[in-house]
């Protein structure tokens, strides 16, 4: 194995595990967002605000193209998003890349993310309904692209350090 990603929907942990499985394995940690922030010299709230969610898009595919590309080894937690656009759920299962989905239930990505929905683009106008509806919707349109990846994790009633030792025996 050289990468190691992680997807699925925001809030589902992606970038907790991936530090603590990236720890674990001694594998450097990457974070798609963090790396278009870095390039961009912006955060992801502000592209979206200033270039809008095409650009931001566009932008996530190169980068997560390139990452992909590197001979680099590394833990890599996704956007959200990432996977449903612009094929990028086709890059999930190259050679020597484990990818898995870290499926949790809607009524826990609800319980995180109305606390969190200030700084997320996509769900900073919503009101509590509006976000437990909007949530749904996109699981159901998102999922057949998180089922491409090559293992799906549940996470519902786990704790961090359950999931990390699941991902781990995967590995193996």
């Amino acid at each position: 194995m050289k990468k190691l990603i992680l997807l699925g929907y925001m809030g589902s942990g992606k970038s907790t595990i991936a530090k603590l499985v990236s720890n674990n394995l001694q594998l450097p940690y990457k974070d798609l967002d963090l790396c278009i922030e870095e390039q961009e010299q912006m955060s992801v709230s502000a592209i979206f605000e200033t270039k809008g969610e095409i650009y931001f898009r566009k932008k996530e595919h190169l980068v997560f193209k390139e990452l992909m590309a590197s001979e680099e080894s590394f833990v890599l937690s996704l956007g959200g998003g990432t996977p449903c656009y612009a094929n990028n759920h086709l890059l999930l299962n190259g050679e020597g890349i484990i990818s898995v989905y870290l499926k949790t239930s809607l009524e826990d990505l609800y319980q995180r993310l109305k606390s969190e929905k200030d700084t997320r683009p996509l769900l900073f106008h919503k009101s509590p309904e509006e976000l437990k509806e909007f949530i749904a919707q996109h699981l159901f349109e998102r999922s057949f692209y998180y089922n491409q990846a090559m293992f799906t994790l549940n996470t519902e009633g786990k704790s961090p350090q359950e999931i990390v030792a699941e991902i781990q025996n995967l590995l193996v």
